[in-house]
């Protein structure tokens, strides 16, 4: 089950996003300031974050800044919320790597509806974690990758794309998408970089990379 952080220091709003979370099947955690929420994090990382601007220790931005430059946590949805309307605050939201926008006041509807969109979009990163698929082991703490209980030396990306390819494992992934997710939407690589880190992984999985399957004109996916 996805877990969503609220970050919002107005306790009525907090509420009717927290009400309107949990009764759509969602996990909901709330905290009123930055401090509160980057202690959270130590202990479990949040399938998407709904982040207040305006805080009472610190500002929005800034804490969307530290987790965009924070390994581990830069990958994490955010959808930023504030009152602000003027088309130069979304655009800043967006450019320092915000996911989505929202301006107060919005609808419930509105809020579960872009929540379930950018989960499917990005896929849901709150996963355990320990990832298995048949003798592949992977640790994203650790960071390590185990087949048959030895230990695969990886490369950071070969790391990251196995890694996607297992929380999303029987799900048909485009080139596209595996780009997007594990190079970023402002890589200006060529497709065929996934192409030949697939080869080097399924190299290094030795008989585990059997689990990798070409689909023809699509993509790649694990089973």
């Amino acid at each position: 089950m996805s877990v969503i952080y609220i970050v919002e220091d107005d306790v009525n709003i907090r509420e009717i996003e927290r009400y309107a979370l949990k009764n759509s099947g969602f996990l909901v955690k709330e905290f009123g300031c930055g401090k509160d929420f980057f202690k959270a994090l130590e202990n479990k990382i949040p399938s998407l974050v709904i982040l207040d601007i305006m805080l009472p220790d610190e500002d929005g931005l800034n804490i969307l800044t530290k987790l965009r430059k924070t390994h581990g946590l830069s990958k994490i949805p955010v959808i930023m919320v504030t009152a602000k309307t003027t088309e130069i605050d979304k655009v800043r939201g967006l450019d320092m790597g915000a996911d989505d926008y929202m301006t107060k006041p919005f609808g419930v509807m509105e809020l579960i509806s872009r929540v379930k969109a950018l989960l499917r979009r990005v896929g849901d990163i709150a996963q355990d974690t320990v990832l298995t698929c048949a003798d592949i082991t992977l640790d994203t703490e650790r960071h390590t990758v185990r087949v048959e209980d030895e230990l695969c030396e990886l490369t950071f990306k070969e790391f990251e794309l196995l890694k996607y390819l297992m929380i999303n494992e029987g799900i048909v992934l485009s080139r596209d998408k595996i780009m997007n997710q594990v190079w970023g939407f402002e890589y200006e690589g060529e497709s065929r970089t996934v192409d030949m880190h697939i080869k080097t992984l399924r190299q290094k999985l030795g008989d585990g990379g059997t689990v990798i399957k070409t689909v023809r004109n699509v993509g790649y996916l694990i089973e």
